[in-house]
């Protein structure tokens, strides 16, 4: 097969909110350009993963390229990327994006806008995108095509007057579509006769085919055994396998300029393949590489571990090959007193840790303990020189302390003006800082600096609870500012419990320190000897409950008689109820960590 007319090729993404119809449309083009024959037709056919088909959410941005035989006669080459629409996995939007020259800007016609739509869209301009809105779901009853258009026009500033309605769901205004990216989109620029130039948009692993690389050729081609170097790492491959996926994979012969394939080259690990690298001829080389990405930083951490220590060994396995198919997980050994060894784990944010820790149980049948999660704190020392914590247990002594800083974000949140007053009032408590406010149509558009410690427990699903679903968040990391942060331990008959410990804000320590006490108490056994259970800023104690001791009559032999009796064997009582406690082991039974961790704010 040769090389096409680059004239004839377009590569293009779909962008939205969650929700709004990206991966049912894919399915409609894919259908409608025969590339699938009927019977092979799934639900969410790019959407691979059993965990992305249940929660109906894309994770991984995936790719497809379609023969479209369009009205003017011509057969075009559409490259499908199909991207997630979650703020965790924005860093795989960025990169699909990269690899194209425009965009589907999908937008649910009851709906409207909405927070991710935003972002997205400020992605794509940014990446130089032609943009054609898509109104879709338009065969809901609460469809109101003419007041969305208006508001993409108010909200974002894009001309919606020739945005295409379509049903993705019963694929009415499917042809428009396809029509509308032949007409609108522009075709890819690049020099088939330059040296080979590529872009590394993603990368897995094949357990058949070792590594696969999703390239985006941009100058060149790319042929089967030719010498390729990684301008990143210097590493040099020879290509094995090269081809499309038309979903399925299908071996060509090469890839010109503007083209979008896989290349397979004896690759060992993932972790060889950056993301955002150039790939170029061996023997010629470009001179300029292509830009590439920022990696992605991950921005919350939490403890794994095992429920049963003798599944260490597996949960390290898991790990390892999660970690090949996503790199911006990423994991270190950690051991605690209260629950063993385990990892330390990096995640783009709460959905993030959420998908790894139920990928880790399901497919690979772990019983996981899950610590708070938290994120990287910078710390100031005296001295001059600082240090990123990540784990509250490994806080340097506060005489060295100068102060500690934490992360911020800029929150923007689209919410019904019904909501308004409980999500700023919901901001206020979480101590954000209300930037500014403004109105589209009936939706009121809130930004907020807020410290990311306060965003990652529950914000989200408070968010959704206070405005009934209907608010929508998004958000990105703005820097660090200096906040006045105690660490809070908790002591358990006067031994610090080290999974526990935690750096919260000095106005809310007492409370949250009161709170986890009480959740305590009502999970630790009665012992033979009473059990303070306190929470304490360095050598304050900020909180105390106590578990009451199981008491033995051991008066209940001596019946009439001297009262002095019974006064000795209560004194006996009392001295060994005094040396049991100061030698007695208090075993946390695993319920009371996890209440205690999953404890509400």
């Amino acid at each position: 097969m040769a090389a096409h007319a680059i004239t004839n090729v377009r590569n293009f993404s779909i962008i939205a909110h969650i929700d709004h119809g990206k991966s049912t449309l894919a399915d409609r083009l894919i259908e409608a350009t025969g590339a699938l024959a009927g019977r092979e037709m799934v639900e969410q056919v790019l959407d691979s993963m059993e965990i992305e088909r249940e929660r109906g959410i894309t994770i991984k941005a995936q790719t497809v390229r379609l023969d479209y035989k369009a009205q003017d006669g011509e057969t075009y080459i559409l490259n499908l990327m199909d991207t997630p629409g979650h703020v965790d996995f924005a860093y795989e939007v960025s990169r699909s994006l990269a690899a194209c020259e425009g965009s589907l800007l999908v937008v649910d016609a009851s709906q409207g806008v909405e927070a991710q739509t935003l972002a997205n869209v400020y992605h794509a301009i940014d990446a130089g995108h032609e943009i054609v809105p898509v109104l879709n779901k338009i065969d809901l009853p609460a469809a109101e095509p003419d007041r969305i258009k208006q508001q993409i026009e108010d909200v974002i500033g894009l001309d919606a007057s020739q945005a295409v309605l379509i049903s993705a769901k019963t694929g009415e205004g499917i042809g428009q579509v396809l029509e509308a990216i032949v007409a609108r989109l522009p075709p890819p620029k690049g020099d088939e006769a330059a040296p080979s130039k590529a872009l590394l948009v993603d990368s897995w692993y094949d357990a058949y085919l070792g590594v696969v690389v999703l390239v985006r050729v941009i100058d060149g081609t790319l042929k089967k055994h030719q010498k390729i170097k990684m301008t990143g790492t210097g590493a040099q491959y020879e290509v094995e396998k090269i081809g499309v996926f038309r979903p399925k994979m299908q071996d060509v012969a090469l890839l010109g300029p503007g083209e979008v394939g896989f290349i397979t080259a004896q690759i060992k690990e993932v972790a060889d393949t950056r993301v955002g690298d150039t790939i170029t001829d061996a023997r010629h080389p470009c001179l300029v590489p292509l830009p590439g990405f920022k990696p992605a930083q991950p921005v919350v951490f939490c403890g794994l571990f095992p429920n049963d220590a003798a599944d260490f060994g597996a949960l390290r396995a898991a790990m390892g090959k999660l970690r090949l198919n996503d790199a911006s997980f990423t994991y270190e050994t950690e051991s605690s007193a209260a629950l063993g060894f385990g990892f330390r784990c990096g995640f783009l944010g709460l959905l993030h840790l959420e998908i790894i820790q139920e990928r880790l149980e399901r497919e690979f049948n772990l019983d996981l303990i899950a610590t708070a999660p938290s994120v990287i704190y910078r710390i100031v020392l005296r001295g001059g020189g600082s240090l990123e914590l990540h784990n509250p247990a490994d806080m340097p002594d506060p005489t060295k302390i100068e102060q500690i800083e934490e992360p911020w974000i800029r929150a923007t949140i689209l919410t019904p003006d019904d909501y308004l007053g409980s999500v700023l009032k919901l901001c206020q408590e979480r101590r954000g800082e209300q930037a500014e406010l403004s109105y589209a149509g009936k939706r009121a558009i809130v930004i907020y600096d807020l410290p990311l410690n306060e965003a990652v427990f529950d914000f989200y699903d408070r968010l959704k609870s206070i405005s009934k679903g209907y608010a929508s968040f998004d958000y990105q990391i703005t820097g660090y500012r200096p906040g006045d942060l105690v660490k809070m331990s908790i002591l358990v008959n006067s031994e610090p419990v080290d999974a526990l410990s935690m750096l919260v804000h000095r106005d809310r320590a007492e409370a949250r320190g009161r709170a986890m006490a009480e959740k305590l108490k009502e999970f630790i056994p009665q012992h033979l000897f009473q059990i303070p259970i306190q929470a304490a800023i360095g050598g304050k104690i900020i909180a105390r409950e106590t578990v009451r001791a199981l008491r033995k009559d051991v008066t209940a032999k001596c019946y009439g008689g001297d009262v002095t009796r019974k006064r000795k064997l209560l004194e006996k009582q009392k001295a060994g109820k005094k040396k049991m406690r100061q030698f007695g082991k208090v075993e946390i039974p695993q319920e009371a960590f996890i209440a205690a961790l999953k404890m509400d704010s």
